[in-house]
């Protein structure tokens, strides 16, 4: 098995984000390198290693869920000697050994937006607040809609691993349309007749579309579709629109990328909780490189090992009590 993940490392695209020899290196390894959030994400860290003097190795997975990949990319910063690793895991409970290694090896381990379960399985997290940003497009929703006895929902999420992004988000969202949530980390057990169910989409555009479609063979009237990303809401709305179902559904997402923002602007998502993705990633790079110098490790002010890179609502049809910004002032400052 070890031949086999450090052959698949061979196999990953890297890259160096100084142009110059560098004392330090680090690593970012990303869920897939094709999603418009981890792209910024990316970018983000290539920028501030350039400018800090770290020559930086990035990592992703094929697709969304794709853990073996992640393992290798540990194993190869391992070998490499790198300083330390940013790592948004596909999988926050499975990757826990080899990030343990890593770790025991004397590498800072800091994740990116999704946290580990338990959280101290890295020595720091640089993430939104999830259930927060679940819960303003849920309270956003419940607003939205006045009278919510009628509604009837469907939940889009990542995968069936039910990892700590994904259940948050769910759960916060729920927790803000008023649904009573019986397992904070778990999801699709709520006893709501309200909700329609839970489908998988991979984080993608096809995958949307695929669950919104099942969702909708389920029960046609789904008026509520949160979403566990932009890309999902652009396919859930391409399912409702090939049904001309466009205008019955309110969908709600998270991400705050421009092309989610633009779909705000177009009326195609209702709300979305924007991240900052380029700052989780400099900020790391940033705790990289004061790590190499000092030995210190991350914290906030509050001593904690969570650094909560914040979340703003973006919509286009505010509601009082709810603060907001619109399309056009999120488009001037999407993830950047």
């Amino acid at each position: 098995m070890k031949k086999l993940l450090a052959g698949t490392a061979l196999a990953f695209a890297s890259m160096s984000g100084a142009s110059f020899a560098a004392d330090t290196t680090a690593c970012l390894i990303t869920k897939t390198d094709t999603n418009p959030f981890f792209v910024k994400m990316k970018e983000g860290a290539s920028a501030a290693a350039a400018e800090n003097g770290i020559d930086l190795n990035t990592f992703a997975g094929k697709i969304d869920g794709d853990v073996e990949t992640q393992i290798a990319a540990v194993e190869s910063c391992i070998a490499a000697g790198a300083k330390g690793i940013l790592i948004t895991p596909s999988d926050s409970r499975a990757l826990a050994p080899v990030v343990g290694q890593a770790r025991d090896a004397g590498l800072l381990v800091i994740a990116l937006d999704t946290p580990f379960e338990p959280a101290e399985t890295a020595d720091a997290t640089f993430a939104t607040d999830n259930f927060l940003a679940g819960e303003l497009i849920g309270q956003w929703a419940a607003a939205t809609m006045g009278d919510t006895s009628e509604a009837k929902i469907a939940l889009l999420d990542l995968n069936p691993s039910q990892i700590s992004v994904d259940y948050l988000r769910d759960n916060g969202f729920l927790q803000g349309f008023g649904v009573d949530i019986k397992d904070p980390t778990k999801m699709g057990d709520e006893d709501d007749a309200r909700i329609v169910g839970n489908d998988v989409t991979n984080g993608n555009e096809e995958g949307g579309r695929t669950a919104m479609e099942n969702l909708l063979q389920k029960d046609s009237g789904v008026n509520v579709v949160y979403t566990i990303n932009e890309p999902a809401a652009a396919g859930a709305y391409e399912a409702l629109k090939s049904v001309g179902l466009e205008d019955q559904a309110l969908i709600v997402s998270v991400d705050g990328g421009c092309p989610g923002v633009q779909n705000v602007a177009d009326g195609v998502i209702g709300a979305t909780s924007m991240q900052f993705p380029l700052l989780m990633a400099s900020k790391g790079i940033e705790a990289i490189k004061a790590y190499a110098e000092t030995g210190e490790k991350p914290q906030n002010t509050d001593g904690l090992d969570f650094v909560n890179t914040g979340v703003e609502l973006v919509t286009d049809a505010p509601v009082e009590g709810i603060p907001s910004i619109t399309s056009e002032e999120a488009l001037g400052k999407c993830w950047g």
